[in-house]
């Protein structure tokens, strides 16, 4: 006969399409491409997912260099405008300086130029009274009579002049 019995061969034949039949009675290899389709699905999910959450971080990522930036050029800004300020501070303050010295010093003139025309006023007055205090002395010890009484009279027309 075609076949024999007695020879393993067949037997392993017999054994491997009985063992292939179960497998496609139980639908197996559906089973099996099922499983491999649903696992390729999750795979490609899971990709998806990751390509998702990178495009993400990327965006997140740019988004605060972009912030990082903003933030650095902003406090750039800001020393510039308190160095300025400070700048105009400074300045103004100097010139505020310079100002009251040369007020001070313009009044101490005015002070020192006051104390010397009061010294020289006094200075003047004193002279003055010495002098008619001298004058005095010498018209008592040499004018006497008559020269004395002209001197009186004309003193007299003097001051009523001087006064008015």
């Amino acid at each position: 006969m075609f076949f024999d019995l007695a020879d393993p061969v067949f037997w392993v034949m017999i054994a491997f399409f009985g063992f292939v039949g179960i497998l496609l009675y139980y639908k197996v290899p559906g089973m099996i491409a099922g499983a491999l389709d649903a696992r390729a699905e999750a795979i490609r999910n899971e990709l998806d997912e990751a390509r998702r959450l990178r495009d993400e971080a990327q965006a997140l990522l740019a988004d605060y260099k972009r912030k990082s930036q903003e933030v650095e050029d902003e406090a750039k800004a800001i020393l510039e405008q308190a160095k300025r300020e400070g700048e105009a501070l400074a300045a103004e303050t100097r010139k505020s300086l310079h100002e009251s010295v040369e007020r001070r010093t313009k009044l101490a003139e005015e002070k020192i130029a006051r104390a010397e025309a009061q010294a020289l006023s006094e200075v003047r007055s004193s002279a003055v009274e010495s002098a008619i205090a001298a004058a005095e002395k010498i018209l008592k010890t040499r004018a006497s009579g008559e020269t004395a009484n002209a001197l009186v009279d004309s003193s007299i027309r003097d001051l009523g002049g001087k006064l008015n």
